[in-house]
């Protein structure tokens, strides 16, 4: 799983950091609040790479899926890309337990 969730989340902090700079000419904020925004967010995601495992891990990863929709009120094309981001969140997290216990059970077979 732990692939699969980090995968995803370095593509949305680059998603984060294009957003950042689309932010600071379609919207009337400030360079210093867009980037105090997005920045701890692109942050969060690489950090959250390390942590995915833990059961906290997750739910914090789906806190910032819904941040990410929620974005779209500043730069509204984030609307669409936070669906699809959301998807593929869920996406990775539900086909990585599944490869998880595949691997679980195929090494419990071996031993």
């Amino acid at each position: 799983m732990r692939t699969l969730c980090a995968a995803t989340l370095v593509a949305e902090a680059m998603i984060i950091g294009f957003a950042g700079l689309a932010a600071m000419e379609l919207s009337g904020l400030s360079a210093a609040t867009v980037w105090a925004v997005s920045g701890p967010a692109m942050l969060l995601c690489v950090v959250l790479c390390g942590v995915v495992n833990r059961p906290w891990g997750v739910m914090i990863g789906w806190v910032l899926q819904v941040a990410l929709v929620a974005s779209g009120f500043v730069v509204p094309l984030m609307f669409v890309l936070g669906v699809a981001f959301g998807a593929l969140w869920w996406a990775a997290v539900y086909y990585g337990r599944r490869i998880d216990m595949i691997k679980a059970a195929r090494a419990a077979e071996g031993a």
